[in-house]
């Protein structure tokens, strides 16, 4: 690409510092990115859409557009971008990644409240704020899926549960003129307040589990 030696190495400490991942978990999530270009210096979603065990998963679009979502870069306003470099790429796995141990209970809530808000962004598709109904039950079937011990009757028993959850959050706290349109992100962050988001939203695909990628040490 025409890049100096000093070029990559400093990216990827400034990475290493941003997102918690390690340099050399950096330099192969670099070779990974540049295996799905075929070298290219930008990612689109045809790159991902390519991926096989991407395509077996339910909320594959959901996934994909993750990454070209430009509140997850950290950036003013709405909308999503068509392309992507190595540093978005990497900005986005970081949500997936889990938290070092010992991580200090203030920084803890921090990392939930972020993992909450881009799930949250994920399923709010049309950016409007807020959630509705049928895209909750659909993250609480998506984070059951963590637990490998959990039958489709009892996975189905604590969704129907969460939506009385929901319920009981929401529309409670409504006035006798409001009329329901769903689940605002401060809702959401109160009904999920006792799950382990932490630790239970990773993503696998491609040879890519970030389940193993915690902080470098």
């Amino acid at each position: 690409m025409g890049a100096s030696q000093s070029g990559p190495v400093y990216m990827f400490q400034d990475l290493a510092q941003k997102t918690g991942f390690s340099i050399e978990q950096i330099k192969n999530l670099h070779n990974r990115f540049m295996y799905l270009t075929q070298d290219e210096d930008t990612l689109r979603r045809k790159h991902l859409e390519n991926i096989s065990n991407l395509a077996l998963n339910p909320i594959r679009r959901q996934i994909i557009e993750a990454f070209f979502d430009k509140r997850n870069m950290g950036e003013k306003g709405k909308g999503c971008l068509q392309e992507i470099g190595f540093e978005e790429f990497v900005t986005v796995l970081s949500f997936f990644r889990p938290p070092k141990p010992r991580t200090a209970d203030e920084d803890m809530k921090n990392i939930k409240k972020e993992k909450l808000r881009f799930l949250f962004n994920m399923h709010d598709t049309d950016n409007d704020g807020i959630i509705t109904l049928d895209e909750y039950r659909r993250v609480v079937e998506e984070l059951l899926s963590s637990y490998e011990t959990i039958g489709a009757e009892t996975a189905k028993a604590i969704s129907d549960a969460a939506m009385l959850e929901v319920a009981s959050v929401t529309v409670g706290q409504m006035g006798p003129d409001e009329f329901y349109e769903g689940i605002t992100f401060e809702q959401f962050m109160q009904i999920l307040k006792d799950v382990e988001i932490e630790t239970k939203m990773n993503i696998h695909f491609w040879n890519l589990d970030t389940r193993t990628m915690q902080c470098g040490k």
